[in-house]
Order: structure tokens, then C-alpha cells, then sequence
């Protein structure tokens, strides 16, 4: 599912946007809102996501500025050529400020865009992480049917292939992610309800299983990889109901060949919400949409970060009518996202609850832990 995470208030977002700001690698000082607030009621500035509509690519892999907000979002297990795991997280998100003071100026624009980066090293247990905040105007952001950039981070899309570089000051990816087999549509044909009301969805869509190669640099030292990504896709205007605290979301390459997305949308009573959901992707590409019923996700151990906030880093996801019963554990626990959002996410390692056996590797989102209002703090 995704976007927006905890996001950095709509108000510093305008303020980046039209006050005439360079791209920046942090955002400024600022109170984090509730998540509802950008993924919740949208004014009349935004088209709403109401019911199914046809897809059509390449065009849809540009950005829809019509809409509230979008992310483009890429997570990946590695290796290198000596074994060593590690894991990746790129994402593009766009935000609509909707109706501000407009300026006749060549650096005004009513769109904000932050991109995140991250590597988990996992041998050493040391996480990566850099953002960078742009406006959407001279070109400093933005994403055409063939490349999505900000600033000098940029995805670039070569007949089946996508090429991602992006580089900080301490880690950087250069990747070569497909050939893409397929895109997969999650819920009904691609329109994804999040909540009662129709418009509480979103238009998304995946490529769940990409072949990886390229290199990866940590320090002074670059890296030769090769491994498995999963893309995410997604947009709308008012995607979550009021009544939604967070999420935990589940990106899982199992070693049948199966592919399997779950995610719990977590109510602020601290129950799951019906509107959770998923797809499964046979080792022959054939897929079929999940609903709440057809799984269950249960933490099974909890880490507590600095702040004394809990995360449900270890789960056990079941699937009965698809005989999958799976131990979710964390690559290492301290994954944890701590700029101007703060969320966990990381690689996973998956086992078979039976058999006690490896049976794949993963990404594991958790959103909204440590809000006031949300539930297991312990």
C-alpha cells in the first residue's frame, strides 16, 4: 500500500514548494501530523479515486498531478559477490498542495516531491538512510512514462528495464532492475479500497518479482550485486478513513516462485481493518487478490527503538486455503527511518512455520507506531 508514512506537515511541504527554496537534502525543522492529513478528506482541488478505469502503459507510469498524492516505490534483497546480504529501498512520493497563492515566478509550483533512499547492510547491522526534498518546477523532480528523478536521483525506464542511481554521501545504488515480466493490478483491476467510502482507495499497481544486478557503494567501498526487487505504484486523493491509525505491509519473495503481498491496516481501536488486503502471484504469473479473510498477520516479537516506541519487527503470516503458514524476521532490527518521517522499514527474511526451513526473503513497512492515538505501546 503505502505513501506518506507519518508525513511532514502540509504546511512546511507549501513552504518548499513556492517560497522559492534550492533542492534540499533535509527538510526544515518541523512537526510531523497525523497521517490522516494527507491521506485523508482532500478538498475540490483533487480528482478522487471512485471506482475501476483502465490502465494504459507506459503513460501510467508518469506522475497523475491531478490527484493528492503518489509514490513510486522500489525495495530489493541483494548480494554480493561474496555472499553478503543486503537490502534496498528507493521511493519517489509527490504531493498536491492544492489551492495556494500562485506566484509569477519560474520557481513556483503547486507540487512538492521527496524521494527516499536506504541500504541495510546486513552483515554489519548498519542502516543507510538519506531523503531529499524538491518543488516541482525547472525540472529539480518529476516522472514522464520513461524516467522519475529528483535532483541527480533519477530512474530511468529502456524498453523492459529500469536503471536507478542515486547516490549520497556514505552509500549509493546503481541498478539494473528487470527484465518486467508483468504488472499486476492489486484489487479489483487495479482500483484498491482503503476504507467504507469509495473514494477512500487508491489506483495501484506492482511488478513483484525483478531481477536485480549493478552495484552498490558503502563508504569507499563499491560493491558488485545481483538479487530481487519489488515495485510499487500508487495514487489517489483521499485514501484512508479518518478511522485508520497505520499500517504494516508485507513484500514477500518466496522460494516456490510465489510472490505474496499482505497489508494489515491497523484501526485506531487497535483492530484490522476489513479493507486489509493482498494479492498472491503463482510461480506462472497467474495472481489473484487477497481480502482480509483470506489471511491473518500476528506479531510475534516486538523492539523497542530509542524513544521507547515498540515495533513489530517478527510476525507470523497465514494463508490456510494456500497451505502457507510463514515466520516473518527482520535481516536486523534497527531499520528504522529517522528523518523528517519516521516509520520502520527493512529487509525481512521469511521461513516455512512447518518445517522450520528458509523459505524466501522480503521488505517489512510498519506506519503509525508512537502517535498518541495508536495502539500497542506495552
Amino acid at each position: 500500500m503505502r505513501v506518506d508514512l507519518v508525513i511532514v506537515a502540509v504546511v512546511v511541504l507549501s513552504l518548499t514548494a513556492w517560497l522559492g527554496w534550492q533542492t534540499r537534502r533535509t527538510a526544515p525543522d518541523a512537526e510531523t501530523v497525523a497521517l490522516s492529513s494527507v491521506l485523508g478528506p482532500a478538498d475540490g482541488d483533487f480528482e478522487a479515486v471512485s471506482g475501476p478505469r483502465p490502465f494504459q502503459f507506459p503513460a501510467d507510469h508518469a506522475a497523475h498531478e491531478s490527484w493528492r498524492s503518489e509514490w513510486w516505490y522500489f525495495t530489493g534483497n541483494l548480494t554480493d559477490q561474496n555472499g553478503q546480504p543486503f537490502g534496498f529501498q528507493f521511493t519517489l512520493f509527490r504531493l498536491g498542495l492544492g489551492a495556494i497563492p500562485t506566484l509569477d515566478s519560474a520557481w513556483f509550483s503547486d507540487q512538492v516531491w521527496m524521494a527516499h533512499l536506504a541500504l541495510s547492510d546486513v552483515q554489519n547491522q548498519q542502516f543507510y538512510s538519506a531523503e531529499r526534498f524538491a518543488r516541482g518546477a525547472l525540472e529539480l523532480a518529476g516522472a514522464t512514462s520513461d524516467q522519475w528523478w529528483l535532483g541527480a536521483w533519477t530512474v530511468e525506464r529502456h524498453d523492459n528495464h529500469w536503471h536507478l542511481v542515486a547516490d549520497d554521501k556514505t552509500f549509493g545504488l546503481a541498478l539494473e532492475l528487470g527484465p518486467i515480466n508483468q504488472l499486476v493490478l492489486q484489487g479489483d483491476q487495479g482500483y484498491s479500497r482503503k476504507g467504507p467510502e469509495p473514494q477512500n482507495a487508491s489506483y495501484y499497481y506492482s511488478a513483484t518479482r525483478l531481477p536485480v544486478q549493478g552495484s552498490i557503494r558503502r563508504q569507499n567501498e563499491t560493491l558488485s550485486v545481483t538479487g530481487t526487487a519489488w515495485l510499487d505504484r500508487e495514487w489517489g486523493s483521499n485514501q484512508l478513513a479518518d478511522s485508520v491509525a497505520g499500517w504494516d505491509w508485507f513484500a514477500l519473495h518466496l522460494d516456490d516462485g510465489r510472490d505474496l503481498m499482505v497489508y494489515r491496516l491497523r484501526l485506531t481501536d487497535g483492530t484490522t481493518s476489513p479493507y486489509s488486503a493482498g494479492v498472491l502471484v503463482e510461480s506462472n504469473q497467474d495472481y489473484q487478490t487477497l481480502n482480509a479473510s483470506d489471511f491473518s498477520a500476528s506479531a510475534r516479537r516486538w523492539w523497542r527503538d530509542e524513544n521507547n516506541v515498540r515495533w513489530p519487527v517478527a510476525w507470523q503470516i497465514s494463508l490456510p486455503e494456500h497451505e502457507l503458514d510463514l515466520l516473518i524476521e527482520p535481516a536486523f532490527d534497527d531499520q528504522l527511518w529517522r528523518e523528517s518521517v519516521r516509520y520502520w522499514e527493512g529487509s525481512v527474511r521469511v521461513r516455512d512455520a512447518a518445517s522450520d526451513q528458509n523459505f524466501g526473503t522480503g521488505y517489512l513497512e510498519l506506519s503509525g507506531y508512537g502517535e498518541n492515538h495508536l495502539n500497542p505501546r506495552g
